[in-house]
């Protein structure tokens, strides 16, 4: 079982620009609600601007109504958090600020991305455990 997560943009261009691999697993599995997947409107926002960029749609053969078919289907099914305490600047990038201000404000167990790096320093100061769309699908599939 998956504890509550936040998925950070890059899991889920990977995830459309690639029918294989571990993001596209751990998308379909937030899809069929398998685990709490936590988000907020900056961080939906901020998918929607990076999975609508030129080259991401053109590599993963999409359009932008599509992007806007997946975001709506990861509406229904995550658990949405709402922004009442502001963590930026914390990080280098601001998108990356989103990102953690939705973990840190729904109080998320792990953080889903591929940027271990950047989030590392930050994230365990709240707690958050930093971990890789492989790591994750480990997880997912560890019975409780």
């Amino acid at each position: 079982m998956l504890d509550r997560a936040v998925l950070d943009s890059d899991v889920l261009v990977a995830a459309v620009r690639s029918d294989r691999g571990a993001s596209r697993v751990i998308l379909i599995a937030a899809l069929e609600a398998r685990y709490p997947v936590l988000a907020s409107v900056p961080l939906m926002l901020q998918c929607e601007s990076v999975l609508t960029r030129p080259e991401h749609l053109e590599a993963a053969g999409i359009s932008a109504a599509d992007v806007a078919v997946l975001l709506d289907a990861i509406a229904v099914v995550v658990e949405p958090i709402r922004i009442s305490y502001l963590w930026r600047p914390t990080l280098p990038d601001p998108g990356d600020d989103l990102v953690l201000e939705t973990a840190v404000n729904g109080g998320a167990d792990i953080l889903v991305t591929f940027n271990r790096h950047d989030f590392e320093p930050a994230a365990e100061r709240f707690g958050i455990e930093i971990v890789t769309p492989a790591h994750a699908v480990r997880r997912l599939e560890t019975p409780s």
